[in-house]
């Protein structure tokens, strides 16, 4: 720990910050120079890249884990009275997509400790509708996959990966996205790598690789004149600055990863220490934590996170929820009639859970910071 005393006048702690070198300028800036700003080399070699990093046959950038999301709903047959099995624990991207195809979004509870989906809760939550499951890595965490697996081999479902919060992270050795038939990418500003916004599917399917590649591109099949279009599309492509930018990222994973690590344990390190806040859990069969938000856990009855955020917000320290179940947002209560009580487990986590600031930019000092006003706040409600 840093022997570097915290200042106490009120200093700005963003909730995260993108980490950009003068490598990412100058990538992006020859793209500028070339007779190509879409549809051309550098997104090519940015998928090949990415496919390689994950260890998949395909890789496809998009515009967002968003319209991945959607592609892989599509390409999975999914459509009125079809069942997709999705935690409310996450972000709303991870249901809105069932919903673009008509179909009905199944909610499961999720383990307390890490906020992934409850197996157990999965299974129970089967009918002759359901026909598939969207495991959501939470906070870059892998699910706990193989009974998951087991539950869809069992059941014949197709299983997509959102894997947008946990790209490098490793179950049992193997990387996230590279399990179900599908899985997504999103490299949003506040990602382990980013491309300001967009996205990448990855899948060892060849027939969904290449509905996959069609459906991103207005419909265009590959042997489609310019203006032939074989099937309803959409304009999800990624662009070529974007692409360039993910290149750059993409060769400097392993050291963003690293420094992302190395933040956490800072944390760690001084969270150990608070009463009534719990560090992020981490499960035997995460072999690799590629972390992409640092999230606490307050003890209900002990720490208001209500009290504690609007606390920080004062001392200019950043911080948010996460998550805000999405079967208690607005637009599900009215559309479903869901309701309080429904998902205790999840309801109990969107009480208590709270990120912190997070970044691979972050130094000690900031870390220190943060952690000291969690311990004043813990002296003055004592």
């Amino acid at each position: 720990m840093t022997q570097t005393p915290v200042q106490d006048a009120i200093r700005h702690i963003p909730m995260s910050s993108p980490d950009i070198t003068q490598l990412e300028k100058d990538a992006v800036m020859q793209v500028m120079d070339t007779a190509y700003l879409s549809i051309g080399p550098k997104i090519k070699e940015f998928e090949a890249s990415m496919a390689a990093y994950v260890g998949t046959r395909h890789a496809l950038g998009v515009n967002s884990g968003t319209a991945g999301l959607h592609l892989a709903m599509i390409t999975a047959g999914i459509g009125p009275g079809d069942e997709v099995i999705s935690p409310s624990f996450s972000f709303i991207a991870s249901t809105n997509c069932i919903l673009y195809e008509r179909g009905t979004p199944v909610f499961v509870d999720i383990d307390p400790l890490t906020g992934n989906m409850d197996p157990r809760a999965v299974e129970a939550a089967i009918t002759p509708r359901t026909k598939a499951m969207i495991i959501v890595h939470a906070f870059g965490q892998p699910a706990d996959l193989d009974p998951l697996l087991e539950i869809a081999r069992k059941h014949n479902l197709y299983v997509i990966e959102d894997s947008c919060e946990s790209i490098g992270s490793t179950y049992k050795g193997r990387m996230t996205g590279t399990f179900g038939d599908a899985a997504m990418f999103a490299f949003y500003p506040n990602k382990q790598m980013t491309t300001g916004e967009g996205g990448m599917i990855v899948t060892d399917r060849d027939d969904w690789a290449e509905l996959f590649n069609s459906l991103r591109n207005q419909g265009r099949d590959v042997f489609n004149a310019w203006l032939q279009h074989t099937r309803l599309g959409y304009n999800y492509r990624l662009d070529e600055l974007s692409a360039a930018l993910g290149l750059a990222q993409l060769s400097r994973i392993e050291e963003l990863i690293t420094r992302r690590a190395r933040v956490a344990e800072w944390y760690n390190e001084r969270i150990d220490e608070l009463p009534g806040i719990h560090k992020p859990h981490i499960v035997d069969t995460t072999t690799r934590m590629s972390w992409f938000v640092y999230v606490i856990r307050c003890e209900e009855g002990e720490t208001s996170r209500d009290d504690l955020l609007s606390y920080l917000e004062k001392r200019g320290v950043a911080s948010r929820p996460y998550f805000t179940p999405i079967h208690l947002q607005p637009f599900y209560r009215e559309r479903f009639g869901c309701k309080e009580g429904d998902l205790p487990e999840t309801e109990k986590a969107g009480r208590n859970f709270l990120a912190l600031p997070f970044s691979s930019v972050m130094t000690e000092d900031m870390v220190d910071y943060v952690c000291e006003q969690l311990r004043t706040y813990k002296k003055l409600r004592a």
